[in-house]
């Protein structure tokens, strides 16, 4: 493991292994032995890298950015609200920051999964999973992973057509421009990080007061209707209905068919690539 010299707004070291089981447990290893507030440990690749619901996070040795970044807070009631989906925003808006051409084609699905939009309309919307968060505490300790396919241009087959990297989405989207110089394997997965660790300083560590508008106006499939699967992963409990937004306390509101009240769900997630529809 080494350290890296990248600008890193919390003040706290940025390390860097080629391959290790996980950078959350590694990040967890880093805050038993005292690292600071902020501490970020990045890989080229995991050898046991997960997701949310223990799901495992595929990718391709030094293609995409994964870290996991330290946040130290007194107790565990001082931890900010919604603290997935407003690191969901501050990672969406990263992308927009390195690509500009992305600008309004970058989502958030709720709870922890940005997307690439190709073209906005109503309807069923051709989305593609870019990156995806993942959030575990011990207490007073949070440790926010993120996963971003940056390089990747090949999935496994039962990706295909559900996840890209930001290369081949630019590709795709853009096929007569010349790739950004952003883009470049020097360049994408550090600048990209520096990028979101800006963002994340901005999001937790000055006053925020509009981060509810700032989701609800990049919200995945907001004002649409949806099939939502309640409580755990792969659940059948299923409802559908119109997405309203996120609560105050970043819940997803959804009206459901027939009913007279918007409803607010703390568990589950939306049904993007279902045969439900």
């Amino acid at each position: 493991m080494t350290r890296l010299n990248l600008c890193n707004p919390f003040g706290a070291p940025v390390y860097f292994a080629q391959s290790l089981d996980s950078t959350m447990d590694a990040c967890r290893e880093l805050a038993a032995a005292g690292e600071p507030d902020g501490t970020v440990i990045a890989a080229g690749f995991q050898e046991k890298g997960r997701g949310r619901k223990d799901r495992i996070w595929q990718t391709v040795k030094n293609q995409n950015l994964m870290f996991t970044v330290l946040f130290r807070y007194q107790n565990f009631t001082s931890i900010p609200k919604a603290f997935t989906l407003r690191a969901g925003l501050a990672a969406s808006l990263s992308i927009e920051d390195l690509l500009p051409d992305l600008a309004g084609l970058v989502k958030i699905k709720w709870p922890n999964d940005i997307m690439l939009v190709p073209g906005a309309g109503p309807g069923k919307t051709a989305a593609i999973k870019a990156a995806g968060i993942l959030t575990e505490s011990d207490g007073a300790n949070v440790y926010l992973g993120i996963g971003v396919n940056v390089l990747q241009t090949e999935f496994p087959p039962e990706l295909t057509g559900k996840a890209a990297s930001l290369l081949s989405f630019y590709k795709d989207r853009f096929p007569d421009r010349i790739i950004p110089e952003s883009l470049r394997p020097r360049h994408a997965h550090f600048l990209l990080l520096e990028k979101i660790l800006a963002r994340l300083y901005t999001e937790f560590k000055t006053p925020q007061t509009a981060w509810k508008t700032s989701i609800e106006d990049r919200l995945f499939k907001l004002g649409e209707q949806v099939i939502f699967a309640r409580g755990a992963a792969d659940s059948q409990n299923l409802v559908r209905g119109r997405l309203e937004g996120i609560t105050d306390s970043g819940e997803l509101l959804i009206f459901p068919n027939g009913e007279k009240e918007p409803r607010a769900f703390i568990n589950g997630e939306l049904e993007v690539y279902s045969d439900h529809f």
